[in-house]
């Protein structure tokens, strides 16, 4: 880690604890707004909630590809949840906010790196997850989602089954495909659900969601 500014150091001790919740970094950035010089100083530290901080008060406009490209590159210095967690927050709170960051995002469907092929993946589900009006590629998706789902990286694979769960649950038409992807490749079928969570077994995922929607009519 270099040495850090007195501003980046006194940041840094207020959330290197295991205790840090992540509404105390967002409340930290909501203070900060945006510094993206001291968002790269806390990103030095390679610790996994300063970086999440930093991506939260990072400047869209310093984001090129080649930084973003580092960036992500960056987080294999981490391993399990902490380094999806990272990708997923750049891809959020940075990468959907502007069409830069969009047209990035769109083109990672094959890229040789798992964590930006899952970035894709997440970013589709998303789409549909938060209701907005999809891209018109949902019969392309499907088609990969047979062809590869099932070969992918965990990474990847559950990115994947977020956004065939989320085609079937609001379009129909497509439906029932997707419940047969989640029976032929076996996905999460025999991995226990926490109460009030729903599973992720594409078939149990999609008639659990639809039962919540129609309890909510």
């Amino acid at each position: 880690m270099t040495q850090l500014s007195g501003t980046a150091a006194e940041i840094y001790d207020q959330i290197k604890g295991t205790d840090t919740k992540l509404g105390d970094l967002r409340q930290i950035a909501k203070n900060i707004r945006t510094d993206h010089p001291l968002a790269l100083e806390l990103w030095s530290t390679a610790e996994l909630y300063p970086r999440l901080l930093a991506i939260l008060i990072m400047d869209k406009k310093e984001l090129t590809e080649t930084v973003v490209q580092q960036l992500i590159y960056d987080m294999d210095s981490h391993t399990g949840t902490d380094r999806t967690q990272l990708a997923d927050w750049l891809m959020a709170n940075q990468l959907t906010k502007d069409k830069k960051g969009l047209s990035m995002l769109n083109s990672w469907e094959h890229h040789p790196s798992p964590l930006h092929r899952r970035l894709f993946w997440y970013h589709q589900g998303r789409l549909r997850w938060v209701g907005q009006q999809p891209p018109a590629n949902t019969a392309a998706l499907l088609e990969a989602l047979d062809e590869r789902m099932a070969t992918e990286e965990a990474e990847v694979q559950w990115a994947m089954n977020f956004t065939a769960g989320w085609i079937g649950i609001f379009d129909e038409s497509y439906r029932q495909r997707c419940i047969e992807i989640g029976e032929r490749t076996g996905l999460y079928k025999d991995m226990p659900v926490a109460r009030n969570c729903a599973p992720d077994y594409l078939p149990a995922f999609i008639e659990s969601e639809l039962a919540k929607r129609k309890t909510k009519k």
